[in-house]
């Protein structure tokens, strides 16, 4: 066996752990469940990316359905809520 070192902000650690308690598991066997995905999918498990979500193909596809139906006078009226 080896240790491995992780940083990580002290929010995030305590919110982990959490996740990690209330699942039935250890920091150490998450980070060992990562790990063997990665090395049996011979990839992150997860999407990557530094684009911003709002020109994401999903996002823009429900934008342009929202002009077309502006364009098409199928609005919806709502009242304006102060907080």
């Amino acid at each position: 066996m080896m240790n491995v070192s992780v940083r990580m902000e002290d929010d995030t650690k305590k919110k982990f752990e959490k996740f990690c308690k209330d699942v039935g598991l250890s920091i150490s066997a998450a980070f060992n469940i990562y790990a063997k995905r990665v090395i049996r999918e011979h990839k992150i498990p997860f999407d990557i990316s530094n684009e911003d979500p709002f020109y994401s193909a999903e996002n823009q596809e429900r934008l342009a359905r929202s002009i077309n139906h502006a364009k098409e006078g199928k609005l919806t009226e709502h009242e304006l809520i102060e907080a």
